[in-house]
């Protein structure tokens, strides 16, 4: 308990049953740091100021009203809507709730992630708040629900929260299949993958960029991966030129680099060894790299 003097000399006491809501040490802090407020005339009783730049910001209420946050049944029209009563999800969420919780958890631009994706009601709402999303399902439900939802997206289909963000439509995304496993649980090549399966991961650790085989370039069976930034890769494997003894066509030799598809510049050619010498190397412009040693994990 103590008593406060205003700047024009009134002095005040807490209220009546009451005490003051800092300790005299703290609000004595607060007054030198010009944090008390004593009214337009410095006559008023102290108040506490509170700058934005200081505040941590306002929990959100654990509780929200269907108004506010949609319901199931909402959720169920919006499925229809999009695929009609026969091929409804059981179980969706309403776009306003997902709405709520991406506006709470994040802002433009912001990564989310689903790890159960569902009917993609998610990655839906995260699409039309330019989120950027990933989203993992393992169950037919990401052919027959999760790709055309969001193809539906990005065409401007307007329902759920479409209104309300004035969604017109636009963006893209990228479906993926997971593919057999490159590694096993000890970080060894699994030597059970095929040649397209470890293909698309050499390329994608040399550039960063998925592969794109058309059905052209599967049926010609090349060894030639790609060309990027002006340099081309090649993976001798899996009896890619048609030899499939143990190692036919798999080791680096003179005859084997004659069959290779021809490119002037700089090559990078995966292979289970090389019988080329560096000067060999050195005067084709090329970086060998051993199959399994040089074949990195992500």
């Amino acid at each position: 308990m103590y008593e406060i003097k205003t700047p024009s000399g009134i002095t005040y006491s807490p209220p009546e049953g009451r005490c003051w809501g800092n300790l005299e040490a703290v609000f004595k802090k607060s007054l030198s740091e010009n944090k008390i407020w004593f009214g337009k005339n410095g006559d008023s009783r102290p108040r506490q100021k509170n700058y934005l730049s200081e505040a941590s910001g306002v929990k959100s209420w654990s509780w929200w009203s269907n108004k506010e946050a949609g319901h199931n049944q909402e959720a169920k029209k919006e499925i229809n809507v999009l695929f009609g009563a026969d091929n409804a999800f059981d179980t969706p969420k309403p776009e306003r709730l997902m709405q709520r919780v991406l506006h709470i958890a994040s802002n433009e631009g912001d990564l989310i992630l689903d790890s159960f994706l569902g009917s993609a009601s998610t990655v839906a709402v995260a699409h039309k708040m330019n989120r950027r999303y990933i989203g993992i399902e393992l169950g037919e439900h990401a052919k027959t629900h999760c790709q055309p939802r969001l193809q539906k997206v990005v065409d401007g289909e307007q329902g759920g929260i479409s209104k309300a963000v004035n969604w017109q439509g636009g963006g893209g995304f990228r479906f993926c299949k997971l593919g057999s496993t490159v590694f096993d649980e000890f970080g060894v090549l699994n030597h059970d993958i095929k040649f397209p399966t470890l293909a698309a991961h050499v390329w994608y650790i040399e550039t960063r960029l998925p592969l794109t085989i058309n059905k052209e370039c599967k049926k010609k069976r090349s060894p030639l991966i790609g060309i990027h930034n002006e340099t081309a890769y090649y993976l001798l494997y899996n009896g890619i030129l048609g030899d499939k003894r143990p190692n036919g066509g798999n080791v680096l030799t003179g005859k084997i680099l004659e069959c290779l598809p021809v490119f002037e510049g700089k090559k990078v050619i995966y292979g289970e060894t090389t019988r080329l010498g560096e000067a060999r190397l050195k005067q084709e412009n090329i970086t060998f790299k051993q199959i399994p040693y040089d074949v990195k994990a992500l």
